[in-house]
């Protein structure tokens, strides 16, 4: 066992820019399309025929033997650039989840494309799931969202981002970040409340949060790659990754083909009972500095720089892959790169990146 440390930019009414830099914020970002589904109706009809066409000559089948960056107009419409699967592309929705153990299990993550594990204030996790391929009829619990979340997300262009709040001295960065917001306050529609007390009982319907979000992006290259298992690597069942009050284990499972996830010791499992894992887990080594917020305790919530470079490994087919990644800004995907200086492909299905500290 190895154990690692833990666009289009929608303005508000009388923004007048940003008030200082930030990692996240570019110059010269265009206008936002008038509100209305019917572009992106349009969008998703020529998706589908693009991929049935596809589908017909074949294109489409096969397993690893494509890379899966887009590469023009159809190899977005038919591949996922989160995934490298075949897939009708919803716009991109990242939904902030809960991950306090009260809060598990959690709904609809099995249908997330990626998941990103954060670490937050008393050394806890939270997940970002970043939605396109599949929308399940719910995703939660939902909660706040971080500073460091404005960083992550500029790579997908202007995102849907639905979470339940945020401290009121980020309220100014949030609004003016390039992406789609629909918290309760503005798409309450598309929220509901069960299960456990509050706050850890609030979840978001999909499909409704992008009706509240017309301009969300549609997927575009974040950097990943897919293809065939590269030869290197050393032979590896487990990985855990240490936060100072949390803990998350990923078991090779040669018989399901993927990592599955145990969090604090016990089976991730959803609340339809499916074991969370995927096929690909990335654990990134990044800066984890204190940022200027602090909870109702006092604890410094930490910034989880995710610009820049750093070493990193790639979890894949019972192998474990030392790379290192680079992003050069925050519009920028991130590239995972070998050691013979070749991109490291990915195993096609949903990824995990495991931001652990270095």
């Amino acid at each position: 066992m190895v154990t690692v440390r833990a666009a289009r930019t929608r303005r508000p009414p009388g923004h007048r820019g940003p008030r200082r830099a930030t990692p996240w914020r570019t110059a010269g970002r265009p206008g936002r399309r008038p509100p209305g589904g019917r572009a992106r109706r349009v969008r998703r009809w020529a998706a589908a025929a693009a991929a049935a066409l596809l589908l017909t000559a074949g294109a489409c089948g096969g397993g690893d033997e494509e890379q899966g960056g887009p590469s023009g107009e159809e190899e977005t419409t038919a591949r996922s650039p989160f995934t490298g699967r075949t897939a009708q592309q919803q716009p991109v929705l990242a939904v902030k989840l809960d991950n306090a153990r009260v809060a598990r299990p959690h709904t609809g993550l099995a249908a997330a494309d990626l998941v990103y594990v954060e670490q937050v204030e008393g050394g806890l996790s939270r997940l970002m799931a970043v939605y396109s391929s599949r929308l399940p009829d719910r995703a939660g619990p939902v909660r706040s969202a971080r500073e460091s979340d404005l960083e992550l997300l500029r790579q997908f262009g202007e995102p849907a981002l639905a979470y339940s709040g945020v401290r009121s001295a980020l309220r100014d960065d949030l609004r003016s970040a390039p992406l789609v917001r629909v918290p309760p306050a503005e798409a309450g529609d598309a929220y509901v409340r069960s299960g456990a007390a509050a706050p850890h009982n609030l979840y978001v319907r999909p499909e409704a949060a992008l009706s509240a979000a017309p301009g969300a992006s549609e997927p575009r290259d974040i950097g990943f790659r897919f293809g065939p298992a590269p030869d290197g690597g050393s032979p590896e069942d487990r990985r855990t990754v240490r936060y100072p009050s949390a803990r998350f284990a990923f078991s090779w499972s040669g018989e399901e083909d993927r990592w599955l996830v145990t969090m604090d010791g016990s089976p991730a499992r959803t609340t339809d009972g499916t074991r969370l894992g995927a096929p690909t887990v990335v654990v990134q080594e990044v800066t984890m500095r204190p940022s200027r917020f602090r909870d109702t305790t006092g604890a410094v919530t930490p910034y989880i720089e995710s610009v820049g470079s750093g070493e990193a490994t790639v979890l894949r087919n019972g192998r474990a892959y030392d790379v290192t990644w680079e992003r050069p800004s925050a519009a920028d995907g991130t590239v995972f790169t070998r050691q013979n200086g070749e991109r490291m492909p990915f195993a096609r299905g949903p990824v995990w990146i495991v931001y652990a500290e270095r």
